[in-house]
């Protein structure tokens, strides 16, 4: 532009941009970065050092020392706990896989009358706190459960033929529990395979068992590798089986070793624990890492080309009514049995088993309590915050983190991996990580509910980035140079067309988020002081008090409330298709 061409009163400077302007872009992902680092980066330093470090009595480290891995590595406690989380690791994966494929299989793959509403008990199972499941199992299979009583009656007296506290109890029970989960996820895997090889293979005279082991079960491995990884990495880290189950039959395992610690330490002293929890927060890491190996291989054996996919049943003929009769037993297994036992107890003035005269004393009192004012409605109410305290947290965060990520906005991508960073932290670990800091700062947060709400947003940050994510890549960047050619900012693109258009993802992610937070029991168990009642720690308290109706009363409340939430969370993402990736 020169003089001729240029308007009357301009000058050169004022089209000049200013020399030290920062891009919007770069100044937000920075904020970012360093909001999601502060949350993270001093739990875990506090746990390396609180593993690393003796302690004064007021909390305060005093001399670096390895004396608490030292006597770690040196007793055979830690290897036997060791030992005992990888066998509860493996058999529970193989439990959880082995029925959940086969529910997968005859839903997917076959014409099994009914097979439809194994997706809606899948739903439900979804909204049963884990602690509660692990409660009805054993009142089911304990000794004065109506199992032990059925086998004694039959064996003519022998006093309690099965003991569920122990080994096989905790993986029957956790590989039971993760079966809804697995189904959910094989349903996926299976619907990627394409039917026409199946039906190549069985026109060529292949038996279905010989089909199923030659063609799918080759075509799916991936996947269920990668499940199986998931669901060992599950059972790594769980909390609630291994301490209803396995601490009362004297079976430790890494999880309930770092609670032990804490609980035997006071408030003080957290070398042991942190000892505990690096070893574990290691362990998840290699198994994240195979896990994510896994994950990126799965495209090798994908079969659905666009051209000629065919998602085809198998006509069963008289066979499809005992697939159906299977469907059914497993019902009754994974969510009837339990729950319903439940309930059952939940109308009891007392627990004495299940006998003809207990149907007579069914009484509504146990529910009288739970809702009357008191600490029952305090934990119930106090969760609620929690849950959506939580989720309105996690997803704005997490949404405009995915929004620069997916758009490629200069080091957006630093935010996806710092956000994704405690997805190897178990929550126990969370747990002891925040509970190292909030006893050392100066503002009173140790005890209070913001503590657990804190320690929970951060654990949910991964699962936020994964929804979020998989809501955003499905708007066209085209939309958005649209809004900005017509003159919109960056902030009001993202406000007015980008939030409105992932609206489904972003409900669905904050009901997950909700769902996760609600559930939790070891993080609220070791972060919430006196006077803070959580559902997941106050069901903990009635068990170990012996206090079996008013548990099963308010957590039976507490499913149906939960099963809502889950049901809603299941309708929007598959009314949006969206799903974590």
């Amino acid at each position: 532009m020169d003089a001729r061409t240029a308007p009357a009163g301009t000058d050169r400077a004022t089209h000049q941009r200013p020399m030290f302007r920062v891009p919007w872009p770069a100044l937000v992902v920075a904020l970012l970065a360093l909001l999601l680092l502060t949350f993270i980066v001093p739990p875990a330093i506090f746990l390396l050092s609180a593993s690393l470090h003796t302690t004064h009595p007021d909390g305060s480290f005093d001399q670096l020392t390895l004396k608490f891995y030292a006597q770690l590595f040196a007793s055979p406690f830690f290897l036997e706990s060791l030992w005992n989380t990888f066998v509860y690791a493996v058999g529970s994966a193989f439990v959880a896989i082995v029925l959940g494929t086969i529910q997968a299989l005859i839903v997917e793959r076959t014409d099994t009358p009914g097979r439809d509403y194994v997706f809606l008990g899948a739903i439900v199972s979804l909204g049963v706190p884990h602690l509660l499941y692990t409660v009805g199992w054993l009142l089911l299979l304990g000794k004065a459960g109506p199992v032990n009583d059925l086998l004694r009656t039959l064996s003519g007296g022998i006093a309690a033929p099965i003991n569920v506290y122990s080994s096989w109890g905790m993986i029957l029970i956790e590989g039971v529990s993760f079966v809804p989960m697995i189904f959910l996820l094989m349903s996926a895997v299976l619907k990627s395979i394409d039917t026409s090889l199946e039906e190549a293979a069985m026109a060529s005279g292949a038996s279905p068992w010989r089909t199923f082991r030659r063609v799918t079960l080759p075509l799916c491995l991936p996947g269920v590798l990668a499940l199986l990884l998931l669901v060992f990495m599950r059972a790594f880290e769980s909390f609630e089986v291994p301490a209803l189950v396995g601490l009362a039959g004297n079976i430790t395992v890494l999880t309930t070793n770092i609670y032990l610690s804490v609980k035997e330490a006071g408030a003080a002293n957290f070398g042991m624990s942190g000892a505990y929890s690096v070893c574990l927060l290691l362990l998840m890491m290699l198994l994240l890492l195979g896990y994510t190996r896994l994950s990126r291989h799965a495209h090798r054996f994908q079969t659905i080309t666009g051209k000629g996919y065919r998602p085809r049943v198998i006509n069963l003929g008289r066979w499809r009514w005992v697939a159906s009769g299977i469907l059914l037993a497993l019902f009754v297994l994974v969510i009837a049995l339990p729950i319903g036992m439940v309930i059952f107890t939940s109308l009891q003035p007392f627990y004495e088993g299940l006998t003809l005269g207990s149907f007579d004393r069914f009484t509504l009192d146990n529910y009288r309590s739970v809702l009357a004012p008191g600490a029952f409605r305090d934990a119930i109410w106090n969760t609620l915050i929690l849950g959506a305290a939580t989720a309105t947290l996690v997803v704005p965060i997490t949404a405009l983190c995915s929004w620069l990520n997916v758009r490629r906005r200069p080091g957006a991508r630093i935010l996806d991996q710092i956000a994704t960073a405690p997805l190897v932290f178990p929550a126990i670990v969370i747990g002891v990580a925040f509970l190292d800091v909030f006893v050392r700062l100066p503002v009173p947060l140790y005890g209070t509910l913001l503590s657990v709400i804190i320690a929970a947003a951060v654990r949910y940050l991964p699962y936020g980035m994964r929804f979020s994510y998989a809501g955003i890549l499905q708007i066209h960047p085209d939309l958005e140079d649209a809004s900005a050619v017509a003159g919109a900012g960056n902030v009001r693109i993202f406000l007015r067309i980008v939030v409105p258009l992932v609206s489904g993802a972003l409900v669905g992610c904050w009901l997950f988020v909700f769902l996760g937070a609600s559930r939790e029991v070891s993080m609220p168990l070791l972060l919430a002081g006196p006077g803070v009642e959580i559902v997941g720690p106050t069901l903990f308290d009635l068990w170990q008090n012996g206090q079996l109706t008013e548990l099963a009363a308010m957590g039976a409340l507490w499913a149906a409330l939960m099963t809502v939430a889950s049901a809603s969370f299941h309708g929007i993402t598959r009314r949006f298709r969206i799903a974590p990736v």
